[in-house]
């Protein structure tokens, strides 16, 4: 659940950012690369957030796959700039640094959820699993040839 409520702050960031971007209002030099698909991305991204939290893989691959065409690509291409020796500036590694987050929220969801599928729920409760489920108790009760039993078991 901690990384559904990261997804979600995440967004609210990233729509921010388009609303700021709209008005022409400067955050740190962050920037939508293209506000047109930031909106859809937003409006996908709700869709994954609530797959996400009902442990559905599929809400996690897509959250990957949308974040990963849409940031994946600035950053690959700003990593490229910088090691064929471009400057890097302000706006440029603030931007890298949202670009990577959100890269790796995405790949943190879907091991998350991937790791959580293959774990088997338990299936037993301490609380009442030594009362319904102890055949001693039960053997005993059998045996006892008393006229009122005191049998309080219901099943």
């Amino acid at each position: 659940m901690l990384l559904v409520f990261f997804m979600i702050i995440f967004w609210l960031f990233r729509a921010i950012v388009a609303v700021c971007a709209q008005y022409s209002v400067d955050i740190i030099g962050i920037i939508p690369y293209n506000l047109t698909q930031e909106i859809i991305i937003s409006f996908l991204v709700i869709v994954c957030i609530v797959l996400v939290a009902k442990k559905k893989t599929i809400g996690a691959l897509a959250y990957l796959l949308i974040y990963g065409v849409y940031f994946g690509n600035h950053l690959f291409s700003g990593l490229i700039n910088i090691f064929q020796g471009g400057t890097l500036t302000m706006d440029m590694s603030v931007n890298l640094i949202c670009d990577f987050c959100a890269i790796l929220l995405a790949i943190f969801c879907l091991f998350d959820n991937l790791l959580s599928k293959s774990k088997k729920s338990d299936t037993k409760h301490r609380n009442t699993d030594w009362y319904f489920n102890n055949e001693e108790y039960d053997k005993k009760i059998d045996n006892d040839n008393r006229d009122d039993k005191n049998q309080y078991k219901f099943y």
